[in-house]
């Protein structure tokens, strides 16, 4: 397998302020991984910006013009979480216009699967507005471009980010050409992303949400990804695979409450490009969300790509759970079960 990974400095251009949490240091972390040696050979994607026409596909015309509005200028905020400086917004393009160009590189055949490693992030971002540290909806602008442009009818989103992004959800909830599907500590910021929220009209069925009590470990999150998503991706058969690969549910990490270690992040990347392989031709794109503890952000993006290489150890999590987290599972197979062919049993005890 030929893994395609988007790495440009000018992605450290972003600053959302002194101290904000989500900086430069984050993707510095993961570039000198990165330029330390993988163990393998990969294609380095260049990333060109997002053209206007892209990033209105996804979000209005007038949040675009005041977002380029910001550009040179010193420092504004946008919402109480999210903040420009001068060059946020061509950064922003440049991050959207990365996932364009790497998820063009994986349909064309010229990389098996990709990892665009860029910020600021995407997935909280809404058609006419900025928040969460997010300005534009990068995998948001992809699915819109492969759908558009391109020609695909039916494209998976998975989301495993510590929270919910609330921003992909509404872009596409009334559709049935994307399904999303969000595993998120809840309750939690946005506040969205409850098991009921499940679509609307033409798209009812098409949003799968599991909100989760903080605490989640390796086992729980493989279980949901076997037991749940493999079953629906196989019903629903995608053409293509976006991720939303949040590095917030580390066990580390200073915003999250999850549990999930670098071989946790192995094994959900080896799920998914097991169902790629299976339904798309192997087409997946990870696309960089969350994730704050610069550590366990590089340590966990570095078994993604060593799996999605073909490189990685198995890894040797059973994805096993006790009754209790089924309990809580209980209402998301139940709003399931009326859409996809989920099985759905109890355990009698653990």
């Amino acid at each position: 397998m030929t893994t395609g990974i988007v790495k440009d400095r000018r992605f450290l251009d972003h600053n959302a302020g002194a101290g904000h949490i989500e900086n430069p240091g984050r993707l510095e972390a993961v570039q000198a991984m990165i330029e330390g040696g993988l163990p393998f050979s990969y294609v380095l994607i260049e990333p060109r910006p997002a053209t206007r026409e892209e990033v209105e596909r996804v979000h209005t015309r007038a949040y675009i013009e005041a977002l380029s509005r910001t550009a040179g200028k010193p420092f504004l905020m946008l919402d109480p979480d999210t903040s420009t400086t001068a060059k946020s917004y061509d950064t922003a393009l440049l991050a959207a216009g990365g996932a364009i160009k790497a998820a063009d590189m994986i349909l064309a055949g010229d990389v098996q699967n990709g990892f665009a490693l860029v910020r600021p992030p995407g997935h909280h971002a809404e058609r006419g507005r900025a928040m969460g540290f997010c300005l534009i909806n990068n995998v948001a602008v992809a699915a819109e471009h492969l759908l558009r442009a391109r020609g695909l009818r039916k494209i998976l989103i998975i989301d495993w980010d510590l929270h919910h992004g609330n921003g992909t959800q509404n872009a596409f909830y009334d559709r049935k050409d994307v399904l999303y599907f969000s595993t998120h500590q809840f309750p939690y910021y946005p506040g969205s992303g409850f098991w009921d929220e499940a679509g609307t009209g033409d798209g009812t069925g098409f949003t799968v949400n599991v909100p989760l009590a903080p605490g989640k470990n390796d086992d729980e999150y493989l279980f949901i990804f076997r037991s749940l998503l493999g079953p629906i991706a196989a019903a629903y058969r995608p053409e293509f695979v976006l991720v939303s690969a949040g590095f917030d549910i580390y066990r580390h990490d200073p915003l999250g409450g999850m549990r999930v270690t670098p071989e946790g992040f192995a094994a959900l990347a080896a799920e998914i490009t097991s169902l790629a392989d299976k339904i798309c031709q192997g087409r997946a794109l990870f696309v960089l969300e969350g994730g704050y503890d610069p550590g366990g952000l590089s340590d966990g993006v570095k078994q993604v790509l060593l799996q999605m290489a073909g490189k990685g150890e198995p890894p040797s999590i059973k994805g096993e759970i006790s009754a209790g987290i089924q309990k809580e599972l209980d209402p998301v197979f139940k709003t399931q079960r009326e859409f996809w062919p989920v099985k759905y049993h109890h355990l009698s005890s653990g």
